[in-house]
This record gives structure tokens, C-alpha cells and sequence, in this order.
């Protein structure tokens, strides 16, 4: 067979259900239209309130939160899921997870909006815009595992596959794929990377090509997969090019990826413009053992941490490779990290970006242990935290860095030869004179927690069986209000005085940590799917790490905020918005105090009302117990009887000085 020469099949299926076509058409039942409930109502309250789900034993409830005050419950349901929940990521729907598949809910009322039949689902993963969604399981698909009566969306052609795709609001299957083997037991999650507009989504399979697909019509970009030999990993750009594009032309999506070396080809890194499939920059690595994509938010920049070996390889070194994506050719700038990187996290929509070093190595012993003392206390490892920012204060744009180090609460401006600017704050294991027991003082930041709003940042410290710190930052701080000074970016003491810890607390057994959309929360939970927590439970602080609400609860699962859609607002009104910011501040204070005088109106209200309901109880029970006494005959006891003599009065007078003056009378 050829081009000219094509082969057409029809199912045998396919032409006994034509067949079955009645000849007289009969029209369907006319269906009563449902008005659907606001499924963004929540974003209507008079309050801006943040909403968040919380999974406790079998329970999962929806609330508000009220800063200092108890959340205000909004829904409940028992065994609502039966492994966990997952928000969309617009905060439309709510995900329940079941053993025939997952259903999603949404609206005041928390209605069901949609079901998707996948037995045995584990894993899900919405499109950036909440049009499509992608479930796993890892049992294959099996028509005869779908239970008698429950529509199938699956066909033949599903059978054996493990991955679906769906309209989120049809509820249908767009297609189902096969999980591709690559030699690991484990899976890569998400396995399907969506683009910003929802518009495509891909897969690599390793070594070989990255396979691009077109939404809602789920066939390959160009009818082909993308060949890349030795192809590893690869991102999608949060956001959209700035180039102006052909009228009529396709909007260009972008997407990285990396490769290592083969043969006498060195590793690279390739920027690939989607669909036209054309290279739009490319970086030449050498000497490389791994590399790990970071996109800034927005798509400005392009981080690349690059492990790379000695010639020896006996050591490796890490550094950097920053893509400038909306400069003229892309420049990329390179930055050295001496120590490896265990974490790095760009600033949302800025231009700064963290990194957490570290010079120990796994299973360290450490400095300071007694011999003979019996086991040795668990490992501390010294950590290295460095902020990122980059300098326009000259021609040459360039990422600089400026450091402190920070050890038993001190600071000091530290200024290496070799560095420009640096900002770094050395976490290490102290020696102290108290008992052996106590004698390091383990502070051991592994993980970055940016607001969504950018400038604060919570640095955490997790899965750790001893310590559980928790940092809150201020990244531009200018001291307080009568102290206050403009920052210049160009001075490096002004930017090394604009960095300020706000608070450092601890909760036991934290597990998780996590920003409210706004930027004006962070809760800690401890949950009791690690089991090495004894207190499970949440805690609410607010941006400057004071503690605002705190409840221990049995069985504690999960807390998730509820996300927020982009504002529509654009950005002269959020400039005008700024501007006003003081009168708005004192209109909000102005509602906080009242919301404050009412909290404290309804808790005298309802001593109020124990008191009285005190007193009329005693009343009762006191007339209760007189006519009692009185039908068996019994004294009464400070009562006036019949014949009874008056009481005689005794009056007592006690007199007060208030006031005594002494005047001198002339003779």
C-alpha cells in the first residue's frame, strides 16, 4: 500500500449497530432545564475570606478562615473520599477520590458537577485553565472490570491503557494512552505536561522523542512526534512569548528540554518553539551528570541547574544557567554554586530566585558527638541559604548575589573577594556547654516557601525527626514606619539592610507547609499520614510568622487553601489600587474592628445568657425545694411563718472621713 492506494476497514460492530438504526425517527425527551448553581460564588464575599478544605478521619469539611478567630464550617460529608482530595487549579471544582473513579464538585450548595469513570484511580492533574483532565491508574483498563449498569466511556480501542484524558465539562473521553516504560518502576507525575493556554499538552519518552498533542482533537502536533535523540526531561514555559505574531499565524507556545552527551556531542539545552517545532535557542553543556528545568512564572527566565562531574569524576560541581527569554537573543548567564543544590525556588513573578545549598554528605557524622555516649544523636546537616537577584544598576544586566551569615542569631555583612554580592544565611549545628544530650543546636532549612505575591518567604524544615523550624522573611523590608528609606537597588548595603527575619517559631511534627492564594497567610499542618507525628493538627500564622489560630485534631489528614483565579483587574487599576492603598487600609481596619467589637459582643452575649439561664435554674430549683419542705412539714429555714413576732431591726451606722481640712481660726 501506498499514498495513492489506502485500505478502509469498517468493524463488524460498527455495521450491525448502523443496521440497528430505526428507520422512523423518534424524538427524544424533552429534559427541564436546571438552572446551574455560581460555581465562583465564593469569590463574592464581603469579607475576602479564603476558603480551605481539611481531611480529618472520614470526615472532609469546607471553611472559612477567620484569622484569630475559629473557622466558620461551611460543609460537611462523611466519607466523601476514600484516599484524599485536590482542588482544580482555579478553585472551581473539588476532586473526591473513589474506587470506580473521581467526581467533582463545586457551587454553594457543593453539588455533584461531573463524574469520570476510572476504576482504580490514583493520580489526577487538571489543565492550567480547568478544561481537561488527566487521571492514572495502575490497573490497565478492562471493560469487563466496569460494573454491570454504569455507562463505560471506554471502547476496544482503550483496553490495557492506563492514562485518560476528559472534558472536565462534558464529562467526556477525549482518549486514553499507555504509559510508557522507561526502565524505572517509578512513575513521572504529571506524565502529560500542559501548556499555558491549555491549547497543547506532552510527553517524553526518554531517550527517544517528545511527543507533542493538540487539544480537544488529541492528534500529534505535525501528525509526528518531535525525534530527540538522548531527550531527558522537558517544561513548558509558563507564559507566552512577547513577539508580536503574524496576523492570522498560531500563537507560539515555548518549551525547554535537555540532553545529555552522547559520543563526542555535548549535553544541550534547547528551547523549541510549539507548533512550528522551530529551535529557538540552544546552550552547550559539558561535562554534565544531571539537569533540573525552573521557569519563572511568568516565562522571563529560564533556570538550569546543571550538575556537572570533574575530569577526575571523582566530584561534581553545580552552577546555573540562567535564560534571559525576553532579551534580544537570549542571553544566558552562568552562575557558580560552590556547595550542591538540594532546593531552588524561583520568586513568584520577580525577578529573584533562592537556592539551598548544602556541603555535607548523606549520613555525615556529626562534629561534637561523645564516643561511647550510647547512639548518637540524628544528623544534622549544615545548610546554606542564598537569594538571587538581578542587577540592572549597571550596562551589563546580571544575576548578583549578597551574603550574610547568620549563626546563633547574629548577623554579619560577610564580603568574599571573589564575590560581588551576596546574600546567604549559613544554617549549622552549634556547639553549646549544656548536657551532651543538648549539646548541638540543629537547624537544618531544607525547603523554600514563596508567597505568591513574591517578597516574604517562609524557609521550613521538613522530614526531619528532631527539628521543625520555620523562618518567616522579609525580603524587602524598610524598618518600621517613621524609619522608613526608599531601597537602591544599586547600593549593596541597602539591599543587604532590606533583607529581615520577622519571626522563628516551631511546630512540632509540621509535615507540610502552604501559602493562602493572597500572600497573607501560611498554614502548617501535621498530618497522620507520617507516622513518626504524635500531635496532628494545623496551624494559621500570618506573613510575619505570628501565630493566629491553632487547633490539634485525631486523625488529621490534610488542609489545602482554596486557589484563586487571576484578577481581571488590569494593571492601571492595580496601579491606581496602590496608590489609594492608605485610604483603603483604614476603611479595612475600620471592618476589622468592627468584626473585633462584634466577636466580643457575641462572647458577653453568651455569658450573658449563662448567667441568666444560671439564675433562672437556681430560681426554679430553690421554689422546688421550699415546696418540698413544706408538704412534708419541715422547717423552712429563713422563712417567715405564720404568728411569727416581727424581726427586730438592727441597724448599724458606719461612718467614713472622705475629706478633712484644718483652718486656723484668728483670735
Amino acid at each position: 500500500m501506498d499514498k495513492s492506494h489506502v485500505l478502509a476497514v469498517n468493524r463488524f460492530t460498527d455495521v450491525e449497530r448502523y443496521n440497528q438504526v430505526p428507520d422512523n425517527h423518534t424524538a427524544p425527551p424533552e429534559e427541564e432545564f436546571v438552572e446551574k448553581e455560581h460555581l465562583k460564588s465564593w469569590l463574592t464575599d464581603p469579607q475576602s475570606r479564603d476558603q480551605w478544605v481539611m481531611y480529618r478521619a472520614d470526615d472532609v469539611s469546607i471553611f472559612w478562615n477567620r484569622k484569630t478567630e475559629a473557622p466558620e464550617h461551611v460543609y460537611s460529608r462523611t466519607n466523601w473520599t476514600e484516599t484524599y482530595v485536590q482542588w482544580s487549579p482555579l478553585g472551581t471544582y473539588l476532586t473526591t477520590f473513589h474506587r470506580q473513579g473521581i467526581v467533582i464538585w463545586g457551587g454553594p450548595s457543593w453539588n455533584k458537577i461531573n463524574r469520570f469513570v476510572h476504576p482504580g484511580v490514583k493520580l489526577i492533574d487538571f489543565s492550567p485553565n480547568e478544561r481537561y483532565l488527566v487521571t492514572w491508574s495502575n490497573e490497565p483498563i478492562s471493560l469487563a472490570k466496569i460494573p454491570d449498569g454504569t455507562p463505560s466511556p471506554f471502547a476496544d480501542d482503550d483496553e490495557g491503557n492506563q492514562v485518560a484524558i476528559w472534558d472536565v465539562h462534558s464529562g467526556l473521553l477525549l482518549r486514553s494512552f499507555s504509559v510508557v516504560q522507561s526502565g524505572e518502576s517509578k512513575i513521572t507525575w504529571p506524565m502529560f505536561k500542559w501548556s499555558p493556554s491549555d491549547k497543547f499538552f506532552a510527553r517524553v519518552t526518554p531517550g527517544q522523542q517528545i511527543s507533542v498533542y493538540e487539544a480537544p482533537d488529541m492528534g500529534l502536533v505535525g501528525k509526528k512526534s518531535y525525534k530527540v535523540e538522548g531527550v531527558i526531561d522537558f517544561e513548558w514555559s509558563p507564559a507566552r512569548p512577547d513577539k508580536e505574531e503574524k496576523k492570522g499565524a498560531q500563537k507560539e507556545e515555548v518549551l525547554s528540554y535537555w540532553t545529555p552527551e552522547i559520543g563526542n556531542q555535548p549535553a544541550r539545552v534547547t528551547l523549541l518553539a510549539i507548533p512550528s517545532k522551530e529551535i529557538v535557542r540552544t546552550k552547550n553543556l559539558f561535562n554534565v551528570n544531571e539537569c533540573k528545568l525552573h521557569w519563572q512564572s511568568q516565562g522571563a527566565f529560564l533556570a538550569v541547574k546543571v550538575d556537572r562531574h570533574t575530569k577526575t569524576k571523582k566530584s561534581t560541581v553545580t552552577n546555573l544557567e540562567i535564560f534571559r527569554i525576553r532579551e534580544k537573543e537570549i542571553p544566558v548567564e552562568t552562575v557558580e554554586i560552590k556547595d550542591p543544590i538540594i532546593a531552588f525556588a524561583w520568586e513568584p513573578a520577580g525577578e529573584r530566585f533562592a537556592v539551598i545549598t548544602t556541603a555535607d554528605t548523606p549520613g555525615q557524622s556529626v562534629a561534637g558527638a561523645v564516643p561511647g555516649a550510647g547512639a548518637p544523636p540524628p544528623t544534622t546537616t549544615r545548610t546554606n541559604i542564598t537569594f538571587y537577584y538581578l542587577d540592572k544598576s549597571k550596562t551589563v544586566i546580571s544575576f548578583k548575589v549578597m551574603s550574610f551569615i547568620f549563626e546563633r542569631g547574629q548577623r554579619f555583612l560577610a564580603a568574599p573577594p571573589h564575590v560581588l554580592r551576596l546574600f546567604t544565611h549559613t544554617r549549622q549545628p552549634t556547639l553549646t556547654h549544656l548536657a551532651p544530650s543538648e549539646n548541638l543546636e540543629k537547624k537544618v532549612s531544607n525547603n523554600i516557601f514563596w508567597s505568591p505575591k513574591g517578597r516574604h518567604v517562609v524557609l521550613a524544615t521538613l522530614r526531619n525527626t528532631t527539628v521543625w523550624d520555620l523562618e518567616f522573611w522579609d525580603l524587602d523590608f524598610e524598618g518600621p514606619v517613621d524609619t522608613a528609606k526608599k531601597v537602591d537597588p544599586a547600593k549593596p548595603e541597602d539591599l543587604g539592610g532590606s533583607i529581615q527575619l520577622l519571626a522563628v517559631r516551631e511546630h512540632y511534627g509540621v509535615t507540610d507547609v502552604e501559602w493562602d492564594p493572597t500572600g497573607r497567610f501560611v498554614v502548617t499542618g501535621a498530618s497522620m499520614w507520617r507516622p513518626t507525628v504524635a500531635d496532628h493538627g494545623y496551624c494559621i500564622w500570618d506573613f510575619k510568622g505570628q501565630p493566629l489560630f491553632k487547633q490539634n485534631i485525631d486523625k488529621f489528614k490534610q488542609l489545602l487553601w482554596r486557589p484563586r483565579p487571576k484578577t481581571l483587574l488590569s494593571k492601571e487599576a492595580m496601579k491606581k489600587i496602590r496608590k489609594g492603598l492608605r485610604e483603603y487600609s483604614r476603611k479595612f481596619e475600620q471592618e476589622d474592628a468592627i468584626v473585633d467589637d462584634e466577636a466580643s459582643a457575641e462572647v458577653l452575649a453568651h455569658r450573658r445568657r449563662l448567667l441568666d439561664e444560671w439564675y433562672s435554674w437556681r430560681k426554679r430549683v430553690e421554689a422546688q425545694l421550699l415546696e418540698e419542705r413544706r408538704n412534708r412539714g419541715m422547717e423552712i429555714r429563713g422563712a417567715v411563718t405564720d404568728g411569727q413576732e416581727d424581726d427586730e431591726v438592727v441597724e448599724e451606722w458606719i461612718e467614713e472621713v472622705i475629706e478633712e481640712t484644718e483652718e486656723l481660726v484668728p483670735e
